[in-house]
């Protein structure tokens, strides 16, 4: 049984990654694992990822049902990336699993600066309506898809995270998708993705299920908050993407020199 702190401490870090999500369409899921790792105070790295992919998973499924509902997904090009996100996602998950906890939050830091910077550098995308995946389209769009999609779930795997912000600039260059319809898609693999990596964790018994329901109890709310907060300051949408990706990158410092500091000691 959890004591009321920690409880408390999972249902307001499901809160803040729900609100991420919905204010700004992505990112929350970073936030997940140093919030269960400093902010929880779950003792092991590896059942922290574990624990996020499942939250992780959870209400990316949620949000895929809310976006299909009123919008167009590229289902063929979502679903082969996905596929293929999958295969790289249970590998990255079995990597993972074999580094050490320390080593492994140092690596997650390092991942978390990139992300951060790759934010700051802003998305580019196209007005143009992106290709249905075809018999003629096939020859070019199925590599472009399936390279990409398996290198980023293997990224998702190995860190327990949905990897939208990796997910939506790789389906805007595979498949010349705007970012609108990118971002609908996204959630498909995000969604295969954390279920892969959460599966494998939950295998080897690393998901710590109460905290893992209390994540996404916290990010339900946080998510409706989020999307409300989301259509009031729709005018201001890359403000708030730069001062997100500069708590991730500031977030990502301070995680990998946790992660370091015991292994420099």
């Amino acid at each position: 049984m959890l004591a009321a702190l920690p409880a408390g401490l999972a249902v307001g870090s499901g809160g803040l990654i729900g609100l991420v999500l919905g204010m700004i369409g992505g990112g929350g899921s970073i936030l997940a694992v140093p919030l269960l790792v400093y902010v929880v105070g779950m003792a092991s790295p590896h059942a922290a990822i574990g624990t996020a992919a499942v939250a992780v998973a959870v209400n990316a499924a949620t949000s895929l049902g809310l976006h299909a509902h009123g919008r167009t997904i590229r289902w063929p090009c979502a679903i082969t990336f996905s596929v293929a996100g999958v295969a790289g996602a249970l590998a990255g998950a079995a990597i993972g699993q074999a580094i050490e906890g320390q080593k492994l939050l140092a690596a997650f830091g390092v991942l978390m600066i990139v992300v951060g910077l790759l934010m700051l550098r802003g998305k580019s995308g196209t007005s143009e309506p992106s290709p249905w995946l075809s018999r003629e389209t096939a020859p070019r769009l199925l590599p472009r898809l399936a390279g990409l999609g398996a290198a980023v779930g293997l990224l998702s795997g190995i860190f327990g995270i949905g990897g939208g912000f990796l997910i939506v600039p790789g389906l805007m260059l595979a498949a010349r998708m705007p970012l609108a319809e990118a971002a609908s898609a996204s959630l498909v693999a995000v969604t295969a993705f954390g279920v892969a990596s959460a599966s494998s964790y939950a295998w080897s018994g690393l998901v710590d299920w109460p905290i893992a329901a209390l994540l996404i109890a916290g990010g339900a709310g946080g998510a409706i908050a989020g999307t409300r907060l989301n259509t009031a300051l729709s005018g201001h949408k890359t403000a708030m993407t730069r001062i997100f990706a500069a708590i991730v990158i500031a977030a990502g410092l301070y995680v990998g020199i946790r992660g370091l500091a015991p292994l420099l000691a």
